[in-house]
């Protein structure tokens, strides 16, 4: 079975809850063990009903080896592609995500992102002139740090947007105290990067068994269990785990079967781990 959606609440459309980060995983080069192992992870995504593949310039090769696998699979029309404009100044901005557009082989792309807020007062504004000429066709903001969140509210506030992708996880759960509930009352997605604890957590749990209890919500992996409590916040629309390898992305996408435990569920066992 497919899995899950949930609606984008600028347009109703719907994502599949399970999406797939390229940071490192896609910056491989051609030939390598590494980028052989790449049409696997796509395939993997596809074939669980997955759809978001989200990059960005600053992740070296990752866009031109997504718009390459793409293209040799035929599965660009499968693909919600997220990129990102991560420079200062218009012009410069303008010449980046024309770059993009290039590296990913597509004439519209999905959702375009000002990474990490910068120079985001001047990137909105061709952001909306690109999404009305049918070039994107989703605008947002990203970060994936707590020190910046502030600032991140308060363009929230203020902005008209589509999606804002933040970082959240079971041992960085600031984004719940006012992000995630801001971005639900102003009507925007939420794209949770870095849900596996930026990685230190997962390698830490995996020299560990399994709590008990995970499989009570179906989970048999420690990367399951973590997705399954970002996916049980009601603000969040979809996360995007990254990894280079397609039986990694097989499991990540089973953490959105069956149903997602509510806030005492968790204040309960969250305690019982290791964090």
């Amino acid at each position: 079975m497919p899995i899950p959606t949930r609606p984008i609440p600028s347009t109703g459309e719907t994502l599949p809850l399970i999406g797939c980060g390229t940071w490192l995983g896609f910056d491989a080069s051609p030939g390598t063990p590494e980028r052989r192992r790449l049409p696997g992870v796509l395939d993997a995504l596809f074939a669980a009903g997955g759809r978001l593949i989200d990059s960005s310039p600053m992740y070296g090769r990752a866009e031109a080896v997504v718009g390459e696998l793409l293209a040799a699979g035929e599965q660009r029309k499968q693909a919600f592609l997220a990129t990102k404009v991560w420079t200062s100044g218009r012009e410069a901005g303008i010449a980046q995500m024309e770059q993009s557009s290039q590296r990913l082989r597509t004439s519209c792309i999905d959702l375009m992102q000002v990474h990490n807020l910068v120079d985001w007062r001047t990137h909105l504004p061709t952001l909306r002139d690109w999404k009305a000429q049918g070039r994107v066709r989703y605008i947002g903001i990203t970060h994936y740090t707590a020190s910046a969140y502030a600032e991140v509210e308060a363009v929230l506030a203020a902005e008209p947007l589509d999606f804002l992708q933040i970082n959240y996880s079971i041992n960085a759960r600031q984004a719940e105290e006012r992000l995630l509930p801001l971005a639900a009352e102003r009507g925007l997605a939420v794209i949770v990067n870095m849900p596996l604890g930026g990685g230190g957590l997962l390698r830490r749990l995996s020299r560990l068994p399994v709590p008990a209890w995970a499989g009570d919500i179906g989970c048999t992996s420690w990367p399951q269990l973590l997705l399954k409590f970002v996916l049980s916040h009601p603000a969040v629309t979809c996360t995007i785990p990254g990894t280079s390898r397609p039986e990694h992305m097989a499991d990540n996408m089973a953490a959105a079967a069956g149903g997602f435990p509510d806030a005492a569920f968790w204040a309960q066992h969250i305690r019982t781990i290791d964090l």
